[in-house]
């Protein structure tokens, strides 16, 4: 439905230098999947505060995600109006990160430092899923990785409303996940945009935060980040080879896990399967260590993962930019020897 007016408001992605898709592509994704969250919100009707709060606020960033897609937005633009969403659901329900959980018995609440906690944790996973969208189907398939850890770690006796909007973004990825892949056929594709990006981060962030910050808990604090274990991972990756290389963490790449695979030889789809393969193991690995070993060995194994990924995709990156540098050299051997003669 949203197809025929992209071209006509703007919204359509054109290939270039980074972007290498064969064809000018709808940047409608992530509106079409809010637009069915909201369809399900307002069907239902049943609704918490909390819930409403958060998905009138995710209105904006998704029209701010939108006018990003068409007019090119400063960084600075969507980081102040993403913290003013983020401190307005803080206001006005009382949710935010208090407390990292309980360790040999002591509660490790933040005092007033969860609240840039806060803003910090749910502005860098909206990016952090920004940064997975480079295939098709990555990001939409990472978010359906995340809403069924929820599920997996979620306490049995939890009240329905606790997950609903979660489960309502859940079933709004799979037409979009359908159009993004091809299934529809080629005039269907779409892209997710960075409205998509925020629906997904925002939504998932914030249905985290409460599940794990209420009173009682329905997800320990120590399995949160074993939902978006990937996103965050590579996120951190990329930041860490950005800043060593001393350029901004905000600087476009194609150093992304998915880029690096693909430039190892993966298609696209082998690539997408086994990222998403990947994604799926973690959130097990999490619960196994959390209920067997403690709160303690299961931050110190996410730790130990983080850092196994940094160094395995820095490896990546520097042996493929090594390669294409003795190529350049190869290539260039025989112009040079010519000119000499």
């Amino acid at each position: 439905m949203l197809v025929p007016v992209s071209k006509p408001v703007g919204l359509i992605d054109y290939p270039d230098a980074r972007k290498r898709h064969a064809f000018a592509t709808p940047l409608v994704g992530g509106l079409s999947i809010f637009a069915g969250v909201l369809a399900g919100w307002l069907w239902l009707g049943q609704m918490q505060r909390f819930d409403d709060i958060v998905l009138a606020t995710a209105c904006v960033l998704v029209v701010l995600g939108a006018l990003d897609d068409r007019y090119g937005l400063r960084v600075s633009v969507r980081v102040a109006v993403q913290v003013a969403a983020v401190a307005i659901v803080m206001s006005t329900t009382g949710v935010y990160v208090h407390s990292l959980g309980v360790l040999h018995g002591y509660e490790l609440t933040l005092g007033w430092l969860g609240i840039p906690f806060t803003v910090v944790a749910v502005i860098g996973l909206i990016n952090a899923f920004n940064l997975m969208d480079g295939i098709d189907g990555l990001a939409g398939c990472l978010a359906l990785v995340s809403a069924g850890a929820i599920a997996l770690l979620m306490a049995p006796d939890m009240p329905a409303p606790r997950t609903v909007v979660v489960l309502l973004l859940a079933a709004a990825l799979y037409p979009y996940l359908m159009a993004n892949l091809g299934l529809l056929g080629r005039r269907a594709k779409v892209f997710l945009g960075d409205s998509g990006s925020v629906v997904l981060g925002y939504i998932i962030a914030w249905t985290l935060i409460a599940l794990s910050q209420s009173s009682p808990r329905h997800i320990s604090p120590g399995l949160v980040l074993w939902c978006v274990a990937l996103p965050v991972m590579d996120t951190l990756a990329v930041i860490f080879r950005r800043l060593k290389r001393g350029v901004s963490p905000f600087t476009p790449d194609r150093t992304h896990i998915h880029h690096l695979l693909m430039n190892a030889g993966m298609g696209p789809r082998r690539t997408l399967v086994y990222l998403v393969a990947f994604a799926l193991v973690l959130p097990f690995v999490g619960v196994v260590i959390h209920a067997e070993l403690g709160a303690i060995a299961n931050l110190v194994a996410f730790a130990v993962v983080s850092v196994l990924y940094v160094a395995f995709t820095t490896h990546l990156e520097r042996t493929q930019s090594t390669s294409d540098d003795a190529a350049s050299g190869v290539a260039a051997a025989p112009v040079a020897d010519g000119t000499d003669s």
